[in-house]
């Protein structure tokens, strides 16, 4: 990682030497003078006509504006003082663009009715911006309650699902069977009639097939279930003990944050630089080689880092969750989260770098073989066309897989230490050994947890609905409610996707505990309830 960053580091370099980010933002007349600047003067007699001062010059002019989306080196550029001195032109983030464009667009919303509509929305904002923060909160303070829930009754909520599971399938398999048959029964010979009969057939028999396997799945597993139960117990002591993890995804965030802010500024810099270069009328800047490779040597670091950030996440919550589990008096925890964020920057900060680069090296290769597909001459050709998206989709399944192995791998780095590829071995071998019980896990479980975001989101947006019922004024309620249901979603993925990161933890402690203990002369770390749960079914 260090010799990507110095790399990374030795091209943004070369970017900020023949870069100025003020050509993105101002941009530059035909001399190459930046607009609203000073521009150094150059050596060379042929670009003597750069070097003016253009402090009061601030607009950038393109006349030729349909030429310039064409081919925007052969065009004459100019900066001036005011656009309003030009018919035709108005002003727009240092720009001077033509009127006629901006009239088709305001035209366009006028006769659609959108300019209504955005002058509605933010007025209908403005109106409810209390009952929407009063939503946020209630999304926050049901996340809670659905851990609580997980926590104390998850026997209950997890056999409501299955069971509810069950008859809905059940159900609609019925009803395909019977509207089937009372289509049977209409005697028309029409060609549209008969269709429609083979549609509801077609229909009725995947329903059953879903069903048979949904009912095969749920009867295979019933004896896993209670150890499910356990886990998400488990993960609801291991949070209470440390409640802190919850509001891990928030620091993230921030750093997500950050991390993009640095990206798009480095892109500036990037897309500024290049070597003046004459083409009749203007002068332009053309980039080399190494300012071309900046472009996707950024790019793939926002996407490692992203991955690096989030691997991060991980490794903290399973290094503490781990921490917690492999103690005896659980009551009695040092500083789990201190000590894993201490041993990460320590010691794995190498392992989550390899992990999180194989992942950003494959969403790398698919944005290439994007750029590449619209970069041919015959982009929809069916042949191109089916190659792109056979390789899309194996990169795509790929990514999927090592996003899996990744997490499980830090969960065994967290337990014994290890580098990224034997605790990737490791936790193959266990997911393997122990394949009936990540079945019923990933089934069951991520189920549940799928449905406590769904409970958020919609209890959520019933009582804003209630909320907003009595409120006069308010044009377009759908407005503030999709806002209210997309933050909710996000406060409940945060809060649950933690969750799941310590179930996962917890059952890989599991399956670690019980390979390397057997309960008589090496005691189990496990509590009494994963004990019990333990004995219906040993390490397959």
């Amino acid at each position: 990682m260090a010799a990507f960053i110095i790399g990374l580091g030795v091209t943004l370099w070369h970017c900020f030497t023949f870069g100025d980010i003020y050509r993105v933002i101002n941009g530059y007349d035909s001399c190459a003078n930046v607009c609203g600047r000073i521009t150094p003067t150059e050596t060379n007699t042929e670009f003597r006509c750069k070097g003016a001062d253009m402090k009061k010059n601030k607009y950038l002019l393109i006349k030729e504006a349909s030429r310039a989306i064409v081919n925007p080196r052969n065009v004459f550029k100019e900066c001036v003082m005011s656009c309003d001195v030009y018919p035709g032109f108005q002003e727009f983030l240092n720009r001077c663009i033509p009127k006629q464009g901006v009239e088709v667009v305001n035209q366009f919303f006028s006769k659609t009715g959108l300019n209504d509509f955005f002058l509605e929305v933010t007025e209908d904002i403005h109106l409810c911006w209390p009952e929407i923060l009063y939503s946020c909160l209630i999304a926050f303070v049901l996340s809670l309650i659905v851990l609580f829930l997980l926590r104390y009754v998850v026997g209950f909520v997890i056999w409501v699902v299955l069971i509810g599971t069950v008859i809905a399938s059940l159900g609609t398999t019925i009803y395909l069977w019977v509207s089937w048959k009372e289509k049977m029964k209409i005697k028309h010979e029409s060609y549209s009639s008969q269709n429609e009969v083979n549609t509801y057939l077609g229909y009725a028999i995947v329903a059953t097939v879903v069903t048979v396997i949904i009912f095969l799945v749920i009867f295979v597993m019933r004896k896993r279930v209670r150890l499910v139960m356990q886990l998400f117990t488990e993960a609801g002591k291991a949070l209470s003990s440390m409640p802190l993890l919850l509001f891990l995804p928030i620091l993230t965030f921030i750093v997500l944050g950050i991390s993009f802010g640095l990206w798009l500024y480095f892109s500036l810099w990037i897309e500024s630089s290049g070597h003046l270069t004459k083409s009749s009328p203007s002068f332009y800047y053309e980039k080399d080689t190494t300012m071309k490779v900046a472009r996707w040597y950024n790019f793939l670091a926002l996407l490692w880092f992203v991955q690096f950030c989030i691997g991060c996440q991980h490794m903290v919550i399973a290094g503490s969750v781990a921490t917690w589990y492999f103690v005896r008096d659980k009551r009695n925890v040092d500083s789990p989260i201190e000590n894993s964020f201490r041993y990460l920057t320590r010691y794995h900060l190498g392992s989550v770098a390899l992990g999180s680069f194989l992942i950003a090296l494959l969403q790398f290769l698919r944005s290439m073989l994007m750029a590449i597909q619209k970069a041919l001459k015959d982009p929809e050709h069916e042949l191109t066309k089916l190659c792109n998206k056979c390789c899309q989709c194996c990169l795509l399944c790929f990514e999927k897989i090592l996003v899996y192995i990744s997490r499980n791998a830090y969960i065994e780095i967290a337990i014994y230490g290890e580098n990224f590829s034997g605790g990737a071995q490791r936790a193959l071998k266990m997911l393997a050994t122990n394949a009936l019980r990540v079945a019923a896990i990933n089934s069951v479980g991520d189920f549940v947890l799928f449905l406590g975001k769904v409970l958020v989101v919609v209890v959520t947006l019933l009582l804003c609905i209630i909320m907003l019922d009595n409120k006069e004024g308010i044009l377009h309620m759908w407005i503030p409610l999709t806002l209210v249901g997309i933050f909710a979603y996000l406060v409940s993925h945060c809060f649950i996707t933690v969750y799941e990161m310590v179930i996962d933890t917890i059952f890989l402690c599991f399956c670690e505990d019980c390979e390397i203990n057997d309960g008589v002369n090496k005691p189990y770390f496990m509590n009494q309830g994963l004990m019990v749960s333990m004995k219906h079914f040993h390490p397959q």
